[in-house]
């Protein structure tokens, strides 16, 4: 069950169809990258943390006014990429995407501490050994961008003991 309506800060994470490796390789992971960062913009939902790999994917993200919003932006994501995947692998009408959760995060520690789960996603999952070596994230970008105070104090929040449904194992090859 969906619950937007308020606008805020929102942690979504969006899987595939029975966690199928649909976006393997480095063409499919950069198109859904772009996708979502363009989709994103377009909607007006402000990104501050994202990791996409081959199976699902991860955001922080501040809502515009409607965070209703965020459903529309979801389905255009998920419909466009569909479509051009199942093109690709010649599978007309395959089932891509399964569904999205999404948790408003009204506690700054709560906040902080998916803040760097985002980032740090791609370790988590033993993809890369920093961060900032996966392409397909948002490490790189805050590591340029915010200040060495910011990138210590995000960084330093332990994700170890949260509440985060994260059984995935995405596709190593990429």
């Amino acid at each position: 069950m969906h619950r937007l309506g308020e606008r805020g800060t929102y942690f979504v994470t969006a899987s595939t169809y029975r966690k199928e490796h649909f976006v393997r390789g480095a063409e499919r992971l950069q198109v859904l990258q772009r996708g979502l960062l363009t989709l994103a913009r377009e909607y007006g939902w402000q990104l501050e943390a994202w990791a996409v790999f081959s199976n699902h994917y991860h955001f922080v993200a501040q809502s515009p006014e409607d965070s209703e919003s965020l459903r529309s932006m979801l389905r255009n994501l998920h419909g466009r990429l569909s479509g051009w995947l199942n093109k690709l692998d010649h599978t007309p009408a395959r089932k891509v995407w399964f569904n999205f959760r999404e948790t408003q995060l009204t506690y700054e520690k709560s906040y902080l501490a998916r803040l760097a789960y985002v980032h740090q996603n791609p370790v988590h999952h033993r993809l890369v050994p920093v961060a900032n070596a996966y392409p397909w994230c948002s490490a790189r970008w805050f590591e340029r961008t915010a200040t060495p105070a910011q990138v210590k104090t995000i960084y330093g929040f332990k994700t170890d003991q949260m509440k985060v449904v994260d059984d995935f194992q995405p596709e190593s090859e990429w």
